[in-house]
Formats: C-alpha cells, sequence, structure tokens
C-alpha cells in the first residue's frame, strides 16, 4: 500500500519505496514487478515525510525489497532522522544485501540506533528456506546478513512466516534461533496472509492454524524460556492456545484488518489481531479455550 499521509494514529505507518524485489517468495503478499520505479517513489516519499506529524513513534520502509534502492536507501534514511529525529526507522528486508559487509557499515553509520531490521528466515534448513524464497544460496546470503548486522550493532526482528514447508520445524528451528543467533532482539512468528502469490501456490504454502499449534507452542515456549523476545503475530486468539495469549501482538495492518460478528462479544477483541480482510481463505477457526 503506497501511503500519502502517515497518521499518528495508525499502526501502519510505512514507506513503500519499491515493488522490486530479488527474492519471489511462494506466499509474497505483495508480488514483486519488474519496473523501475525507484526514482518516482522516492519523489512520492519525500511529499509524505514533508507532512509528517513529529511525534511519530515508528515509521517503516518496505516493499518489494528496500536495499534494490542501494545507496538511495542511505539517502532517505538520513531524510527520515532530520525530519523526525526521534522516530525509530523499521526496514523489512530479505537480509540478502547485508550479506556485503561494507553495505551493511554504511548502514549502520547512517541509521545508527534508530534501526530495526525485520528479516525473514524461513527455516534453520537451507533448503527450505530457498525453497521458500526460490532463490539458490539465499540462505546463505541472508545468514551472513544477519551477522553482519549484528556485528554493527543494528537490531534484528527476525520474523517467521508459517506455511506448510516449515511449520513441522518450529521447534527446532528455536533452538536454531538460541544457539546460533542469540543477538537478535525480536522473534516473530507470524500466520500466514493468503493473498498475492500465497494464492497461486495455496496448495504448496497454506496450512490452517490449527494444525501447527503444538508446534507453535513447542517454539515460542523454548525462546521464552531462555529469555528471548518473542512474539505471535496474525493469528487471532481463538485460533491459539491459552499459553500462547500473552505471546499474541495486535499486529495486521488498521486498514486490511476485520472482525467476524461473533468477536463483538468477545472480551478479547480489543488485544486481539483479528482476521485478515485481504485473505482468499477464511481460517478454520476452533477455539482452544
Amino acid at each position: 500500500m503506497i501511503k500519502t499521509k502517515l497518521d499518528i494514529n495508525s499502526n501502519d505507518n510505512s514507506l513503500f519505496v519499491t515493488a522490486q524485489c530479488n527474492n519471489r517468495c511462494l506466499m509474497c503478499s505483495q508480488p514483486p514487478l519488474k519496473r523501475n520505479d525507484v526514482e518516482i517513489l522516492f519523489e512520492k516519499n519525500l511529499l509524505v515525510l514533508d507532512s509528517a506529524p513529529i511525534e511519530l513513534k515508528d515509521i517503516g520502509i518496505t516493499g518489494g525489497e528496500p536495499t534494490l534502492l542501494g545507496e538511495k536507501l542511505f539517502d532517505l534514511i538520513e531524510l527520515i532522522k532530520c525530519k523526525l529525529p526521534e522516530t525509530q526507522i523499521h526496514i523489512l528486508s530479505n537480509g540478502r544485501a547485508f550479506a556485503n559487509r561494507d553495505y551493511t557499515k554504511e548502514l549502520a553509520r547512517v541509521g545508527g540506533d534508530k534501526l530495526l531490521l525485520g528479516v525473514p528466515l524461513h527455516s534453520d534448513y537451507s533448503y527450505d528456506h530457498d525453497q521458500i524464497t526460490q532463490v539458490g544460496k539465499s540462505y546463505v546470503e541472508t545468514m551472513k546478513g544477519l551477522y553482519n548486522l549484528a556485528e554493527f550493532g543494528i537490531k534484528i526482528e527476525l520474523r517467521i512466516v508459517i506455511t506448510k514447508i516449515n511449520f513441522n520445524r518450529l521447534y527446532t528451528l528455536s533452538n536454531f534461533i538460541y544457539k546460533n543467533l542469540p543477538f537478535v532482539s525480536y522473534i516473530s512468528f507470524m500466520g500466514l496472509e493468503d493473498t498475492g502469490y500465497a494464492i497461486k501456490n495455496h496448495e504448496i504454502v497454506w496450512v490452517n492454524p490449527g494444525e501447527y499449534q503444538i508446534q507453535l507452542e513447542k517454539a515460542v515456549i523454548n525462546l521464552s524460556i531462555w529469555g528471548m523476545d518473542v512474539s505471535v503475530f496474525n493469528l487471532p486468539h481463538c485460533c491459539l492456545p491459552l499459553s500462547l495469549h500473552e505471546f499474541a501482538r495486535k499486529s495486521i495492518s488498521d486498514w486490511k484488518v476485520k472482525y467476524l460478528s461473533g468477536c463483538e462479544k468477545c472480551k478479547m477483541k480489543n488485544d486481539c489481531c483479528g482476521l485478515f480482510s485481504t485473505s482468499k481463505k477464511e481460517l478454520e477457526i476452533t477455539p482452544k479455550f
């Protein structure tokens, strides 16, 4: 979604910087486009920044893949810091560009402590990760990128979108994260939005949340016991066991969230993320409590 104005009351204030991407993730909700849109979107985002409220706590940079801007990404970060000096900058990236140590070092110099990188890791098993991204050796590049980000002190949010391909390895992945990526600041397990490429690849990626609650519970509790900051995104409370309610976040963007008629009487509605209005397939909800 291309924003024309940033709203202090919105939970989704992001700058859409390009529709291009160097991954082709099987479940991508924003299928990439092959077009040179960097310059025109850069100019549009400058206008959005001009009207941004100074009190804005967070701003996102998303796409597509933001690092395809190259050094222009650094220009945008500097403009944000000039306009919004107290605002945290949350960049969603596949992390592959950060395998380049010099690029990562420059990002750290420009962004400093205002940056948080949201990077997806689809599995501890390289084959599964590369199958999901549809790019060979993307796992290796992403892992190198994570280590480079950590070296230069950039905060990392590790994102795991749950699919039919990776749900059986969630617990194994949680062990892998603790042992090999203990420096990440946040870990987010995310329910799948059934739109974009996820519709085209439905039989490959879709798994109903009820089928992976045991695996998800074991992975989340495992990381929590080890003192890591772990959350569950995009899954309503009624899909989750009671043990995971404290980890569930109100995560779905306000412009694409919906609640069912039965949700109106639910005492947890104010804390619940609801459902994606953009998803083609409705969740098969069997309350866990």
